[in-house]
């Protein structure tokens, strides 16, 4: 049974930092690009954050650049946001995400599996 369960979400004041971390199991992340996707009330999901089965390419949305950093552990099969200097307009639910492969890494539509979702909150 494939699952993927988020930790790390939380409430931070704006300039903070929170790193959140997404565990996979029932399948092996190592054959999959993962990505990070987030879900503002009144907004569609949307990417921010995808890396590709060897670390070696990562996409990020514009708003997030410089801020955020996505990273994976294929032995402990689990990958990574590390995000900094965290805005209010940041709030969202975060999800992460499996893709078997996309030349859309920040497509949502484009990813295979999906945890449940942790919640971050930042105030100004």
């Amino acid at each position: 049974q494939v699952q993927l369960a988020e930790s790390g979400g939380g409430s931070v004041q704006a300039g903070g930092s929170l790193r959140l971390s997404c565990v996979s199991s029932g399948y092996t992340i190592r054959y999959y690009r993962m990505g990070w996707f987030r879900h503002a009330p009144g907004k569609e999901r949307e990417g921010v954050a995808s890396i590709g089965t060897d670390g070696s390419t990562l996409n990020y949305d514009d708003s997030v650049k410089g801020r955020f950093t996505i990273s994976r552990d294929n032995v402990a099969n689990t990958h990574y946001l590390q995000m900094d200097r965290l805005k209010p307009e940041d709030t969202a639910v975060y999800y992460c995400a499996a893709s078997s492969g996309t030349p859309m890494p920040l497509n949502p539509t484009q990813y295979k599996y999906w945890g449940q979702g942790t919640q971050v909150t930042v105030s100004s």
